[in-house]
């Protein structure tokens, strides 16, 4: 009559169980410092704010005891409030639509072109990072106004003999908010090409694809996570901007970023501020995770990892 064996759990060594604890504890030792930073400096932070957005205030200024949500129910209470919270969704959403469909021109640039041409594409969006935003502003300001660079080429031209009013609208805040976003959109979407098998899309095209639709059908499908993240990034960095909406929206077409600094700075309301600020943060992380969790679940479906 034969035993079946009975199965024996592998052995561990002192010595590599003392490994595994000291690679799992230096581990640790990396991460706890960011950790640290980011709770200190981040995590406190925000909670504070919360706190303080639901701290009652007298119409002196005076902060005193008691919670409250009024500081909430005012945003979308108040017409004017509630138009600024629809202007800054809007021309984030706007941002992130134009500046994706400049980027993958861009980003094909320079996941497909040759090393000069990537070179120079790369060299072309990374430069204007070096230049402060509040001066880009004023530039675009010079730009946009009636007698800027825009007017004067449109009368020189004949195609318009009197220019429209680009500055103080919400048309300037975008094409300036696109300008200085485009990069953090070209970047991923870029790196997400570059992954893709070059194999695949001459299969695609020896298949009888043409160009666009080897796009549509291949590329396209493929960066989906670059895609992603560059406009989520477009998305936050709009929503939260400040300058740029100070600087060529002035009081005409002021966001959120302008809202908070008036309740903040001038009229010394922290706690409607700190309520703006949360709900902001609310807004803009709730809009990103269900448009990730949308494309995230697109990009498994043509992929094939759903079924």
């Amino acid at each position: 009559m034969n035993v079946a064996a009975t199965p024996t759990l592998p052995r561990i060594e002192p010595a590599m169980l003392a490994q595994l604890l000291r690679g799992k504890a230096s581990g640790v030792a990396l991460v706890l410092p960011a950790t640290a930073f980011l709770a200190v400096f981040f995590v406190w932070p925000v909670l504070q704010m919360i706190v303080l957005s639901v701290t009652q205030q007298r119409v002196e200024g005076v902060l005193i005891e008691g919670w409250t949500l009024d500081n909430y129910l005012r945003l979308f209470c108040n017409d004017l409030y509630f138009r600024v919270l629809l202007r800054t969704l809007r021309l984030a959403a706007a941002s992130s639509v134009v500046a994706v469909l400049l980027a993958y021109p861009l980003a094909i640039a320079i996941a497909r072109g040759g090393p000069g041409l990537a070179r120079l594409v790369t060299i072309t969006l990374v430069a204007p990072l070096l230049v402060n935003v509040v001066v880009r502003s004023y530039g675009w300001s010079a730009i946009l106004n009636n007698a800027g660079a825009l007017a004067y080429v449109l009368k020189a031209t004949g195609l318009s003999a009197s220019p429209p009013a680009l500055l103080y609208t919400e048309w300037a805040v975008l094409i300036a908010c696109v300008h200085v976003y485009l990069p953090f959109v070209v970047m991923p979407i870029a790196t997400a090409i570059g992954r893709i098998d070059p194999s695949v899309e001459e299969a695609a095209r020896v298949a009888g694809a043409s160009r666009m639709m080897t796009f549509l059908r291949v590329t396209f499908p493929l960066s989906l996570p670059g895609l992603a993240v560059g406009a989520s990034l477009a998305f936050s960095l709009t929503a939260a901007a400040y300058v740029m909406p100070q600087i060529l929206g002035g009081n005409f077409s002021p966001l959120l970023g302008t809202l908070i600094e008036q309740q903040v700075l001038t009229l010394s309301d922290w706690p409607f501020g700190a309520a703006i600020s949360t709900l902001l943060i609310i807004v803009v992380l709730a809009v990103n995770l269900v448009f990730i969790g949308l494309l995230s679940r697109r990009f498994s479906r043509w992929t094939g990892g759903a079924k």
